[in-house]
């Protein structure tokens, strides 16, 4: 177990770092990380948080992965006044065309990559793109990030937006070299009642908030299997080499916002637990007899089917998270917020409210907080999000919010220091994971901002209305 246990620690660099104890994985200022690196410096060299990068007319947008996401995002994004669709990449040409397809009877006319594995490198190239919209397999993620924010481009990337800290360090330093946004694609920060429970969490409807439960609740188990779901079964690797919560940013995201997480407060430790998985390499046996193309995942040390994380913030809050993708069980996110006067929670549907242990309100006094504390964006986007689609609307909400902010030069909702801190969650869970659930020091992607960081107005009243066709 010794040798075991110190291999461990060589391949993941944690040797040399402090780690090794299993106690504490960081110093105070959060400079080491899990695969040995640091960043580039102690101190910030610019704040993101509440940047407004100079307004622009018309948002030039390239895209790299159209896939699920990718390919439902454009024709999402056509709908968007003040977009132009300049370039389209795919490593298959397929569905770099299939997208292209999506756009006829448009004024777009995007130059399509496809066929080479960094084609995505020339794209970023390009001088008339002033957004790259990112949504490749994870492994990509922060490498194209990267390189587009070192020339010159804004970056949209899907979730996670890093699979290690020393790729959420780099987005960090670029985004602040570069002053170029880095915005993780975090949808459900856009669902209504997440926008709702944000809103009264500002307004200071659930007094001061003790606790948050988010999660991933969602049985994926079939698609992992399905060679057309997603290319070169790309997230069944993911879950076949590592063990903690991989997808945490859906959950955990809104819960964020709602505690001013980088902004006014931060995270300090977590701790993580993973059951055994009692299904995957099963079905992995399964599938190997019937296609050869599975057979390297049969004896694979597939993720255990449910994991939870406890994270502890420095004003003392404490949030807890799960994930499976495993289990055949309901569709949740659970989206819990308990304060000391009120607390809300989204899951089972439908979402219910109780203030001051009078227990849950009525579907009457629901509507009536409804339509006191539902914003602006909601008031004025929703009905046609909806109608338009990409997850019930959030998708929708979630676009337009980003071009608006860009072609009005106003502060973004989410930063490079979420997109790292989310992200960062997944492989500090497995460091725990793997340490018999050892807590571990989050770091300070911030590097001290969040003592000073406002959290950012989501009225749209002060900029000018970006239309939709």
């Amino acid at each position: 177990m010794r040798n075991n246990r110190r291999d461990f620690l060589r391949i993941t660099g944690l040797l040399g770092t402090g780690l090794a104890g299993g106690v504490s994985g960081f110093d105070a200022k959060g400079n080491a990380s899990l695969s040995g690196s640091a960043p580039s410096s102690p101190n910030q060299i610019f704040n993101m948080c509440g940047y407004a990068a100079p307004k622009m007319d018309v948002v030039r947008i390239g895209f790299v992965g159209l896939g699920n996401r990718g390919g439902a995002a454009v024709p999402r994004i056509n709908h968007i006044d003040g977009v132009s669709i300049n370039a389209l990449c795919d490593i298959r040409p397929e569905k770099a065309q299939e997208a292209k397809d999506s756009l006829k009877g448009s004024a777009h006319n995007p130059v399509l990559y496809s066929g080479k594995e960094d084609e995505w490198k020339r794209m970023c190239e390009r001088n008339d793109i002033d957004l790259v919209y990112i949504a490749t397999p994870w492994t990509l993620h922060a490498n194209i990030a990267v390189y587009a924010m070192n020339h010159g481009k804004h970056v949209g990337v899907e979730v996670p937006s890093a699979r290690t800290l020393e790729e959420c360090w780099q987005m960090v330093d670029a985004s602040e070299k570069n002053k170029k946004h880095c915005i993780i694609l975090e949808n459900c920060c856009y669902d209504f009642f997440e926008l709702l429970t944000l809103n009264m969490a500002r307004q200071g409807f659930f007094g001061e908030i003790v606790h948050c439960e988010g999660g991933y609740l969602h049985d994926l188990a079939p698609s992992l299997f399905d060679k057309n779901a997603r290319y070169d079964l790309w997230r069944l690797k993911e879950n076949a080499t590592r063990n903690g919560n991989l997808y945490p940013t859906h959950g955990l995201g809104p819960l964020c916002q709602i505690m001013n997480i980088n902004r006014g407060d931060k995270m300090e430790y977590m701790t993580s637990v993973s059951s055994n998985d009692f299904m995957l390499a099963q079905m992995a046996k399964e599938a190997a007899a019937n296609d050869k193309i599975f057979e390297p995942f049969v004896g694979s040390n597939f993720r255990g089917n449910f994991n939870i994380s406890s994270i502890r913030t420095h004003a003392g809050k404490v949030i807890v998270m799960q994930h499976d993708v495993t289990s055949p069980r309901p569709y949740s996110r659970m989206h819990v917020i308990s304060g000391t006067k009120a607390i809300a929670e989204k899951y089972p549907d439908p979402p219910r409210i109780a203030i001051n242990r009078d227990g849950w309100v009525s579907d009457a006094d629901f509507k009536k907080l409804e339509e006191q504390y539902t914003l602006p964006i909601v008031t004025r986007l929703g009905e046609m999000a909806k109608q338009i689609g990409g997850h019930g609307g959030m998708d929708f909400l979630m676009d337009w919010r980003l071009i608006d902010c860009l072609r009005n030069g106003l502060p973004m909702d989410n930063d490079v220091y979420n997109a790292a801190l989310w992200s960062a969650i997944a492989p500090l869970s497995e460091w725990s994971v793997a340490h018999r659930s050892a807590p571990i020091d989050v770091p300070d992607f911030t590097r001290g901002g969040w003592k000073t960081n406002n959290p950012v107005d989501m009225s749209i009243s002060h900029g000018n209305l970006t239309t939709v066709k």
